[in-house]
């Protein structure tokens, strides 16, 4: 994935209307993800940004369920959280990043979260990010997430990973090229 908006397209008028559907009745059943907000200010937002309105398509398709989580004040910016129940079907088996990809001497999977990430416009969540989602409700009680590893975690190899367990949130740590069918990585994007 050498193109960062490879697999970024143009959504026909159908596809624009389907999403936008979607993320409505997703932000109508979820309210308490995003209290004080107004969807019609939203979906101006969304239609006034055609490029952002195609990344939340690729979060979706891939089993993201992106929505709503908090507006930016300072910036007028809405927040996007990948929501699924579990990490996103559509991107398991991934390793954490390029490097990691190719390190790997055999069984490389198909792919990794941070080339994945950006090819969708999007951007992995910090561990505080998770952390604020995880108040949201409870995600991740059976797969796990990579999650944005600061640098000099990344420079010895490592990176990181959180799930809810027990009722409560982990952070824990792998080696970079490592990929597991459940684990994916959750998505932000600011419109």
């Amino acid at each position: 994935m050498n193109n960062i908006n490879s697999n970024k397209k143009k959504l026909s008028s159908e596809q624009r209307e389907e999403l936008l559907g979607a993320l409505k009745a997703r932000f109508e059943k979820n309210a308490n993800r995003h209290r004080g907000l107004d969807w019609a200010r939203v979906q101006a937002k969304l239609e006034a940004n055609t490029e952002k309105l195609s990344s939340l398509q690729e979060m979706e398709r891939s089993g993201g369920e992106p929505d709503v989580v908090d507006y930016d004040k300072k910036t007028g910016e809405y927040i996007f959280y990948d929501c699924s129940a579990e990490s996103p079907v559509g991107r398991r088996n991934i390793c954490y990043d390029r490097e990691g990809l190719e390190s790997r001497k055999e069984h490389k999977p198909e792919n990794n979260a941070m080339d994945m990430a950006a090819a969708m416009g999007a951007e992995l969540l910090t561990e505080e990010q998770y952390r604020e989602l995880q108040k949201l409700g409870n995600f991740d009680t059976k797969t796990s997430s990579w999650v944005a590893t600061p640098s000099d975690i990344r420079e010895l190899g490592g990176a990181l990973f959180a799930d809810r367990r027990y009722g409560r949130v982990f952070v824990y740590h792998n080696g970079a090229q490592s990929y597991y069918g459940v684990r994916a990585f959750r998505g932000s994007l600011r419109i």
